[in-house]
């Protein structure tokens, strides 16, 4: 007994080096699996801020033109919201204002997502519980999935520093250290919630969630004042980002707050991973009722998604009535600048600037949209690689029916967020509804577009359907700065969107909406006759 007891008290003792034992290989692990992930979301993250400073030097090419919109955007309390203040006029300046803090949001959900794969998503699984019978630590793999957000935010810092390095090493490097801190500080959030809560669903939720707060504490603080000092900024870790001032005297002290957020989250997401056993969670799920009330494939996949619905339609009439607000005050901040004017025009259409602009942030609602649609269709991958689908399918329930319900909800869902960032446009410009409130909706066949090839690659193989978040990313990209890069017009014109009509104030063309829909409509088919075809995937 005193030996089993001395054996017991050994163990205890040496099991504090062991709890990251196996680190190397499950980051080695995560990096091989995330290979194509990474990489995406690290590219065109830098993408978007590299191709920055040509497009605003092709825009205000002089000093004095620079200056001068610095001190319109400063005084636009609806752009201060969106993008925040503007520190500097000088191209770098102008470059941290522009991109600065949608870098710092795009990099925090790649991390929320790295870091939720690599552990939340692993216990629901079940591989993880196969690791941890191996020689692995309690902790190694939250270390190696916090390891592997630190390289992706490390690559990320190092693209944007270089790139950025013509405009002034200081202040590139305070604007890649930044982003990286941000995307670290989101990737630690997630962490606690991937040990608080009981799915890697929720716990992208909760993290995205607290993201979103983030985004809205420093847009209200920024929309109060004009230098970002205001508390609700300060409070707002994308704030921080702002206030290191990048090319405008940097703020390094800025950084220490990075440090401390993550260090302190860190410790918690730690001391929370050695309190629980793997697959368990501090916030189980709450008992289902008596009697169940899910008599259908149908039903459970609206239980499934319904709460990722609702999200996305919040955000989409924040969003859209945020960026109705700001649509007068910039069309008076392009006023004579013929180049601005191209580029909103070349986005939005021909018609006059106001409605150009309204074109172009509903086909920005839109391209995002197909962010959403990929996401609720790729929930059929979720499903069939967790093997959750198989149990269905025991059932009295084919393929067809129980893809259905998913489809359902990805496509009708899109045409749901997209009504109501209409109906946020609509209010936040104050007028013309129905017009803006059609341009919204008329976006939808591209995204169906979007979400029919998810359909048709998911159809084929489980392997190919993360392809189409690449998809919908070149579709973001080309939208997004393709135009400010003066791409060719047959270039634009590979994703979807660029086949639609530009309203409000364009003529409506029946025929590219319609040809687009039957497009869709031949993907989805295409997809599900090859899924009814081939085997399940088994893992």
């Amino acid at each position: 007994m005193t030996g089993v007891a001395a054996d017991a008290r050994f163990a205890v003792r040496d099991a504090g080096p062991r709890r990251h034992a196996g680190t190397g290989t499950l980051l080695r692990l995560a990096l091989r699996r995330d290979r194509l992930m990474i990489p995406l979301w690290v590219g065109v993250i830098a993408l978007m801020v590299l191709s920055m400073p040509g497009a605003l030097d092709g825009v205000y090419p002089t000093a004095a033109e620079r200056a001068d919109v610095a001190r319109q955007m400063l005084a636009n309390n609806s752009l201060r919201a969106t993008y925040g203040p503007v520190f500097g006029d000088s191209l770098g300046g102008l470059v941290a204002w522009r991109a600065g803090v949608f870098t710092g949001v795009f990099a925090g959900i790649m991390s929320l997502l790295v870091v939720v794969r690599h552990t939340r998503d692993e216990e629901e699984s079940g591989r993880q519980e196969l690791l941890s019978a191996g020689m692995v630590g309690r902790r190694a793999p939250l270390s190696a999935a916090l390891l592997a957000a630190l390289v992706a935010n490390a690559a990320l810092a190092l693209l944007i520093t270089a790139g950025l390095a013509g405009q002034g090493v200081a202040g590139a490097a305070a604007l890649g250290l930044g982003t990286a801190g941000t995307g670290m500080v989101c990737a630690t959030a997630a962490a606690v919630a991937a040990q608080v809560t009981e799915s890697a669903r929720l716990a992208k939720g909760l993290a995205g969630g607290l993201l979103g707060a983030m985004f809205v504490l420093r847009a209200a603080g920024d929309s109060a004042v004009d230098d970002g000092s205001s508390v609700l900024t300060w409070l707002s870790p994308v704030g921080w980002l702002e206030n290191l001032r990048a090319f405008a005297g940097e703020r390094w002290w800025v950084l220490v707050l990075f440090a401390g957020a993550a260090g302190l989250q860190a410790a918690v997401a730690y001391g929370l991973a050695g309190r629980r056993d793997v697959g368990m969670s501090f916030l189980p799920a709450r008992p289902g009722p008596a009697t169940g009330r899910l008599g259908t494939a149908h039903a459970l996949a609206w239980r499934l998604q319904r709460g990722s619905l609702l999200g996305w339609g919040l955000g989409f009439l924040a969003a859209g009535a945020a960026f109705g607000g700001i649509t007068k005050g910039a069309a008076d901040l392009v006023g004579d600048n013929e180049r601005t004017r191209e580029i909103i025009e070349r986005m939005g259409g021909q018609s006059g600037i106001t409605d150009a602009f309204l074109a172009t942030m509903a086909g920005m609602l839109g391209m995002i949209a197909a962010l959403y649609v990929v996401q609720s269709v790729l929930r059929l991958h979720a499903e069939e690689t967790s093997q959750r689908a198989e149990p269905v399918l025991a059932a009295a329930v084919g393929r067809l029916g129980w893809a259905a319900g998913h489809l359902l909800i990805a496509f009708g869902g899109a045409a749901v967020i997209m009504l109501l960032g209409g109906l946020g446009l609509g209010a936040g410009y104050g007028r013309d509804v129905p017009a803006v409130l059609g341009a919204c909706l008329v976006q939808l066949p591209a995204i169906w577009t979007v979400g029919g090839v998810a359909v048709l690659l998911h159809g084929l193989s489980p392997r190919a359907a993360p392809g189409a978040w690449g998809v919908a990313g070149a579709v973001l990209l080309l939208g997004w700065i393709g135009p400010a890069l003066g791409l060719p017009a047959a270039v634009l014109d590979l994703s979807p969107f660029g086949h639609l009509p530009k309203l409000p104030g364009g003529d409506m063309a029946w025929t590219p909406p319609l040809a687009l829909t039957a497009l869709a409509a031949s993907l989805v088919a295409l997809g599900l006759t090859a899924l009814n075809r081939r085997d399940l995937a088994t893992g």
